[in-house]
């Protein structure tokens, strides 16, 4: 920490090295863009570096660079064109599964269940998926939601279940679309 503060590149490196990958797959589940992601987690660091020394406590420097990154990802939010840009979520690091433990159908039937997973994620307005991320992803507590993203916890809570409800929502239409077609199949494959 000391080295952090006086501003010494390599230990910048080996912070980068150490919270790198956390701090971009929590900005891309905010943000749904890979390279978007890595600049926002650059301007962390960038920030981070700068202002190390307003840095108290070091045991909250994992949430200390979760809360800029989070700050970061709202700021480009907020922008016009970032708002009409279409983007996906293709480049996520999906959770590595050994797939020789599942059948040929159960894999089939986890990456559909993941795709359709982070497909209704990403439709949810940016507060609501902003606390799935934090809450489900980076297993954050409601307290520390509420405390990197300056709300409420009654708040927090409240986007939660509201998320919970959509995503459910989100999920059983998307069932009930296989479930017409798997229908619609039985249906010509009898004729």
């Amino acid at each position: 920490m000391d080295r952090l503060k006086d501003k010494e590149e390599n230990a910048l490196i080996q912070l980068m090295n150490q919270y790198g990958d956390y701090l971009v797959r929590t900005a891309l589940l905010l943000l749904k863009d890979y390279q978007t992601a890595e600049e926002v987690v650059q301007d962390t660091f960038v920030i981070a570096f700068e202002k190390m020394k307003q840095l108290e406590d070091p045991t909250k420097l994992k949430s200390w660079l979760t809360s800029i990154t989070v700050n970061c990802c709202r700021s480009r939010m907020r922008k016009w064109s970032w708002k009409n840009v279409l983007l996906h979520l293709d480049n996520v690091d999906k959770e590595q599964v050994d797939e020789s433990m599942l059948t040929p159908e159960e894999a089939l039937i986890d990456f559909v269940w993941n795709q359709n997973l982070s497909e209704a994620i990403q439709k949810l307005d940016y507060k609501y998926r902003e606390v799935i991320t934090l809450y489900y992803f980076n297993e954050l507590k409601i307290n520390e939601i509420a405390l990197y993203t300056k709300s409420k916890e009654s708040t927090i809570k409240s986007r939660l279940k509201r998320a919970r409800f959509m995503l459910k929502e989100l999920l059983q239409k998307g069932d009930a679309v296989i479930d017409k077609r798997e229908r619609t199949n039985k249906g010509t494959s009898q004729q």
